[in-house]
């Protein structure tokens, strides 16, 4: 939110007031996710098979349903965890980022600390603070879409002597459902299937196959869907929260109801995804091709501009907006939660 003057006038120091925007928008972030994760995990489960051969899915709620049938529950929120500790960096970052960017726009023209910023100057903090959250978002997302598809991988089957029961084997599921090993003529084995890695262990194997580099694999995608969705988000959000003040005849934003918070935020999402997505479905289509393509030829790394043309030549515009659809259904009730409780909590305790 915009600083208001009232709120520049007070006693809080930036550490104070750093904290509480990082509280409040890690807050904001978390219950957000909770809602949105099984949406998200459509949104990359189709942008990831925009190079493949053959489609896994013919649309948003095709794969939706099928995930529901062969994972269940468990399966609409696989990755979670990854998403939750992003949720928390990812709005921590872009609250207290935008705030200080404010005031970093207003020293540098000589602003006094009071003097309301226009509709341009808080799009340019916004995208300022999207730019900055990007460094923190990407390895995060890296983890979340390579565990979002580990079920759409072709599953290693492995054979014990052992007995195992089923509350202690997870199952390694494929799109036509779980393929037990062949048991050894030798033996009498028990199939069993490889257990799916958590969002620890990709991490680590990342950085242990590719170095801490590579957990900035699909950077540049997620740098320029940040900064021109953050710019988008923030200023969509202030203009429309403006126009819904004026229409009653009050300016400070402190005064905004919770609908009209709900109102703006929602306007935010679809512009915050609209602006730039064909950025987010490179990002996404690089961060799982090992999974679902295999490694590339002399262990070349993918780029922005390889991917970008493949996937054009692939499908065109289509497959560039691949799940755009699903992602701005979920943005507008998603987007319009952060900001409801995030302006509710600055009202309550700011």
């Amino acid at each position: 939110m915009e600083v208001s003057p009232e709120e520049l006038q007070t006693a809080d120091s930036i550490t104070v007031r750093a904290l509480k925007d990082i509280t409040f928008g890690s807050i904001a972030g978390i219950a957000s996710k909770f809602f949105e994760h099984p949406f998200d995990l459509t949104k990359v489960r189709l942008q990831s098979q925009v190079l493949d051969a053959e489609a896994r899915f013919k649309g948003p709620l095709d794969c939706l349903v099928k995930t529901w049938r062969k994972e269940g529950v468990r399966g609409l929120y696989r990755g979670l965890p990854a998403p939750i500790v992003g949720a928390m960096a990812e709005n921590a970052s872009l609250f207290w980022s935008y705030t200080e960017i404010q005031n970093a726009i207003r020293w540098w023209n000589g602003l006094p600390l009071t003097q309301p910023l226009s509709l341009g100057q808080l799009a340019l903090a916004g995208g300022g603070a999207g730019c900055i959250t990007s460094f923190v978002l990407t390895p995060i997302e890296l983890v979340k879409c390579k565990m979002q598809v580990q079920m759409l991988m072709a599953p290693i089957a492995v054979t014990t002597n052992a007995p195992t029961s089923p509350a202690e084997a997870v199952l390694a599921a494929h799109p036509s459902g779980p393929v037990p090993s062949s048991p050894s003529p030798s033996s009498s084995s028990t199939p069993t299937f490889r257990k799916l890695p958590g969002p620890i262990a990709v991490l680590t194997s990342v950085v242990r196959d590719t170095g801490l580099r590579g957990l900035w694999l699909g950077h540049t995608g997620t740098l320029i869907r940040e900064t021109g969705g953050g710019a988008a988000w923030f200023a969509s959000k202030e203009g429309v929260a403006t126009l819904l003040l004026a229409r009653r005849g009050a300016s400070d934003k402190r005064e905004l109801r919770a609908w009209e918070s709900a109102v703006a935020g929602a306007c935010a999402g679809v512009a915050y995804n609209v602006a730039l997505f064909p950025a987010d479905t490179v990002k996404s289509a690089m961060q799982t091709e090992l999974e679902l393509r295999g490694p590339r030829a002399g262990g070349a790394r993918p780029t922005f501009a390889g991917v970008f043309r493949d996937m054009w030549r692939a499908q065109g515009l289509r497959g560039l907006y691949a799940g755009c659809g699903i992602t701005v259904a979920r943005a507008v009730p998603s987007s319009a939660l952060i900001f409801l409780i995030y302006d509710g909590l600055s009202r309550r305790f700011g």
